[in-house]
């Protein structure tokens, strides 16, 4: 296989985002909540890997023609923001007004966000809440708090996208990676584990995204809490 054509195949795992994205999306409309988070964790997954693969395999220099960063975004606002934010004001989580300000809040905050050239740190860290909502609404499905958290956090975490806040990314951010790399696996997991018992109350699933969600949202800030002693660490 020429590395022109492995490039190619890169590209084109990427670009299964989309179809997944449809696929999530026509759950959702038939208020298929499971069957639509199980769509968001493989895309998920998907994102998870193509990137070390693009990199692996020159995809830049090889297969030029296709603009993977590009391509990437337009994937990851479907699936990490659009369609969780439907999902979230089509459900019943959100009554009356509360819908509709968390998806405009949403959307919006997240397109500024994306278009951000300031969005990545020099260890290869989000510059801010990079826009996770699928994270966010599939523990909220999980859990079920009352709305006034929901739209509490709906608002931080969207100011969040804009403050000098440091949130890792589980594969290139390299301190604590040991850690946060199975941290994120784990996530994937028991979201999917969640969906597929259909978010029963009783699931261990749900505790287990509680705690890898809370280590993914607060150890970037934990980390310029904490200085870098030496370069190995």
């Amino acid at each position: 296989m020429t590395p022109q054509l492995r490039a190619l195949l890169v590209h084109l795992l990427t670009a299964t985002g989309a179809v997944f994205a449809m696929l999530a999306m026509l759950a959702a409309i038939d208020r298929e909540w499971e069957l639509m988070f199980l769509w968001l964790v493989v895309a998920f997954a998907v994102d998870g890997i193509d990137g070390p693969l693009a990199r692996k395999y020159h995809v830049q220099k090889y297969a030029p023609e296709f603009d993977g960063v590009l391509l990437d975004l337009i994937i990851d606002y479907l699936t990490y923001v659009f369609i969780p934010a439907f999902a979230l004001f089509s459900s019943d989580l959100l009554p009356g007004w509360t819908g509709w300000v968390a998806i405009i809040v949403i959307t919006y905050a997240s397109a500024m966000y994306f278009a951000d050239t300031r969005m990545k740190t020099t260890d290869n860290s989000f510059s801010g809440f990079p826009g996770c909502w699928n994270m966010m609404v599939i523990v909220m499905f999980a859990i079920k708090p009352p709305f006034w958290i929901i739209l509490a956090l709906v608002v931080i975490l969207s100011v969040a996208m804009f403050l000098p806040l440091k949130f890792v990314h589980p594969v290139r951010t390299e301190r604590w990676r040991w850690l946060t790399l199975p941290m994120a696996l784990g996530w994937t997991f028991f979201a999917g584990w969640a969906a597929w018992v259909h978010f029963d109350p009783q699931s261990w699933a749900h505790w287990g995204l509680v705690v890898t969600s809370v280590y993914l949202v607060f150890a970037g800030i934990v980390q310029q809490i904490i200085p870098l002693r030496d370069a190995s660490a």
